[in-house]
């Protein structure tokens, strides 16, 4: 009898491709996402960030300074923007364009090493030395704390003599001055120590430990380098990520709406309804426009309801905001009420359109950041997740919340997402003609 249940039980599961898909594919897909985000990082190390370099001193400690982080392995330090192909290498950042970058999101962090750092490059008598302005979006979280923490470790490993001789000083000072034959030894000590690093390149990696950092909107970061921190986007705003969930949230449920809705085509043809329609002089384009258009509406209604409930509950600023909202909005809704018709067109059972469905929204979600920041994702997957509706719509409103960028800068998001929809319409088009008599 048991035999004859288990028999029972794998020829239904067989016949029943919905309940083998949730049950098996699913799983490994999102096994397999999360896998490629997270696999390939070990537990002690911490994703590569950008960071721009802006040396405003250019004494041989800043420069030290400088190359110790392009040295450095968990930062992507540069003083100057990448050249484009066959074009000459751009000019080296200055204080106003690596704050523009940091502001347009091009990079999430800056090091503004500031005028006067040669003097005194190591903070051991406290406000001896000139304040390092640390840059950042706060929308990353992970980038200023990882920059400020590399700052004060690359002191200690890039310059361990310029650290010994500020060291000596204090300790000169502190003790009642030395005695010439400890200058003397110390001084030749010094010497012998600066030769053995020239003859390295200046690299004195390996020779010291990182020390303990914090971050905040003008926070101060002290340790053996100054360090103001300051929030260049999102400073003066309540509630800064609630746009980013928002967002990332209503697109994945926009998602599953669109798909429940747009399989009332499958239940109008199981029921005849769909023949009657298309008899009436109703032609399939008409039919799939006017289910698009309601399907906008609802998606644009549930859009609106989410952020009129983040503005109320959340303090998000949405009504100084409204003519970026809705041109997401519209954008956003039309794409996945297109992506709605497409699946139901390919589908021929509601437990298939289910099925197929809830595989590919939250495979999308998860690639698309609705689950996981795209920014703390490694770079190769970041640019797998732009074949998803949810990293565009999620870009777009965090270009109108976040970095308060006017709707002319809504260019490409708009384009990818109404773009999409087109083509995703004509697809539904094509595979509903199965639904039309000859």
């Amino acid at each position: 009898m048991i035999l004859a249940l288990l028999r029972t039980g794998y020829r239904s599961l067989r016949r029943d491709r919905a309940a083998f898909v949730l049950s098996f594919v699913l799983p490994v897909a999102f096994f397999t996402i999360f896998g490629a985000i997270f696999g390939g990082q070990r537990m002690n190390t911490t994703p590569r960030v950008n960071v721009i370099l802006v040396d405003e001193d250019q004494s041989v400690a800043s420069k030290r300074l400088v190359q110790g982080l392009e040295r450095e392995s968990s930062l992507n330090a540069f003083t100057h923007a990448w050249p484009r192909k066959g074009e000459p290498v751009p000019p080296d950042y200055t204080a106003a364009t690596a704050e523009a970058a940091v502001r347009s999101g091009d990079d999430p962090a800056a090091l503004i090493i500031p005028k006067g750092y040669g003097d005194h490059p190591v903070a051991f008598q406290g406000g001896d030395q000139p304040e390092i302005q640390l840059l950042h979006d706060s929308s990353d979280p992970v980038a200023a704390q990882l920059v400020s923490g590399m700052l004060q470790k690359t002191v200690m490993t890039a310059m361990p003599d310029v650290m010994a001789r500020e060291g000596m000083k204090y300790m000169d000072s502190a003790v009642g001055g030395f005695t010439p034959e400890q200058r003397r030894n110390m001084d030749a000590t010094m010497a012998d120590w600066r030769a053995y690093l020239d003859r390295k390149g200046g690299d004195g990696a390996g020779t010291g430990a990182s020390a303990g950092s914090g971050t905040g909107g003008g926070a101060a970061v002290t340790g053996m380098v100054n360090v103001k921190v300051r929030d260049v986007v999102g400073e003066k705003k309540r509630s800064p990520m609630i746009a980013f969930y928002a967002a990332g949230v209503g697109v994945m449920f926009l998602l599953f709406t669109a798909s429940a809705t747009g399989g009332s085509l499958l239940d109008e043809a199981e029921c005849g309804a769909l023949d009657r329609i298309l008899s009436a002089r109703v032609s399939m384009t008409t039919l799939l426009a006017g289910k698009l258009t309601y399907n906008s509406l609802l998606a644009s209604s549930q859009l609106v309801i989410m952020f009129l409930w983040a503005a109320l509950v959340f303090h998000l600023d949405l009504f100084t905001h409204l003519p970026g909202f809705f041109v997401m909005t519209i954008s956003t809704a039309v794409a996945v009420a297109s992506f709605g018709l497409l699946l139901a067109s390919l589908s021929r059972t509601r437990a298939q359109l289910g099925a197929i469905g809830t595989l590919l929204i939250l495979t999308m979600s998860a690639l698309g950041g609705s689950m996981f920041p795209r920014f703390l994702m490694p770079e190769a997957m970041q640019k797998v997740g732009l074949i998803t509706f949810n990293a565009w719509s999620i870009d777009g409103y965090t270009k109108v919340f976040w970095r308060d960028e006017p709707v002319t800068h809504l260019g490409p998001q708009v384009g990818v997402l109404v773009g999409s929809a087109v083509v995703l319409f004509l697809l539904a088009r094509h595979f509903a003609k199965r639904w039309e008599h000859t």
